[in-house]
């Protein structure tokens, strides 16, 4: 079972354009889409649509629109009380796939919450194959919040992979972490090294930089580090070795949730026993599909081009 923890859940509101966004213009939507969001539930509902059996953790009021919105799809879940509202992260998508966010802050979490949260789940990690901690931290909780975490959970069968940024990523980048999800800028704020360079070199065919800097960061940590690197595919760095693979050719929709169902397509191979190549490979296709889709749909197996996918070892 992989359980998701989303600290910060939110409904993401997706406004298709027809066009091209242009400031302090006037635009009419093509569609507009309200979806469960946040990285854990939607790392959580490719699971579900996978097959594989999930429980998304997260806070939210018992009368708030959002636990009825992930009952609406079906996806299991335990929903920790909290007083305020889950809040709306927009996404303004164009035709050409470009996407603008505009994400609110979150409702701040009380120390009587923050604590149940944790309780809860401590006492379901005893169940699960992967606990996936994903996501940013709401006002109240410290930067500290998911290492913490993954320190008192140390001692668990249950393996742990965290996808988050800033200070959050940096603090778990210190722990004995099984998996962690940056991205190319991500890495480069835990390691050093020049994102925009490092994407840039990865999608003309040369991935050694960021090898070097996923390298140092597995050797640190003891686990695994997924890179993921947009269209141009991603890379994954094990203690054993480091394995990159290029991307099949989608019409992009969205980018929204398309790294964390990379992420999902990892867990849902590894708890298939896969080989590295094959985790990498399935992680490929399911972000790439996931970006074929709109808002944060979730990719369904069908819709997944395993076979598009080159995954080559790096020496």
């Amino acid at each position: 079972m992989i359980l998701t923890v989303t600290a910060n859940p939110s409904t993401d509101r997706t406004i298709e354009l027809p066009g091209t966004l242009e400031r302090g213009g006037v635009h009419r939507a093509v569609r507009v889409i309200d979806q469960p969001g946040g990285k854990g539930v939607n790392v959580s509902r490719v699971v579900q649509a996978a097959g594989a059996s999930t429980l998304a953790v997260l806070p939210a009021r018992a009368d708030d629109p959002y636990p009825a919105s992930l009952t609406a799809v079906s996806l299991p879940h335990l929903a920790v009380a909290v007083d305020a509202p889950v809040r709306t992260n927009i996404t303004i998508a164009e035709a050409d796939g470009t996407t603008t966010k505009i994400n609110e802050a979150g409702a701040a979490l009380g120390e009587a919450a923050a604590a149940e949260l944790r309780s809860v789940i401590l006492a379901r990690a005893e169940t699960a194959d992967w606990l996936s901690l994903c996501g940013s931290l709401p006002p109240g909780l410290p930067d500290t919040w998911y290492a913490d975490l993954v320190r008192d959970l140390g001692d668990r069968r249950c393996r742990v992979a965290v996808d988050t940024s800033g200070a959050p990523l940096s603090a778990v980048a210190t722990t004995d972490v099984d998996l962690l999800k940056p991205n190319a800028h991500e890495l480069a704020e835990i390691a050093g090294g020049d994102g925009d360079a490092m994407e840039a070199a990865a999608a003309q065919g040369d991935p050694s930089s960021v090898a070097d800097v996923a390298r140092i960061v597995a050797d640190r940590t003891g686990g695994s580090v997924l890179t993921t690197l947009g269209g141009s595919g991603a890379l994954l760095t094990t203690p054993e070795g480091t394995w990159f693979a290029t991307a099949p050719a989608v019409t992009v929709r969205s980018t929204v949730g398309a790294g964390d169902a990379s992420l999902a397509g990892y867990l849902i191979a590894h708890l298939r026993l896969a080989s590295a190549a094959d985790l990498l490979r399935s992680a490929v296709a399911h972000g790439s599909a996931a970006a074929s889709l709109p808002g944060t749909t979730p990719p369904t197996p069908d819709v997944l081009d395993e076979d598009g996918v080159t995954v080559t070892r790096l020496s």
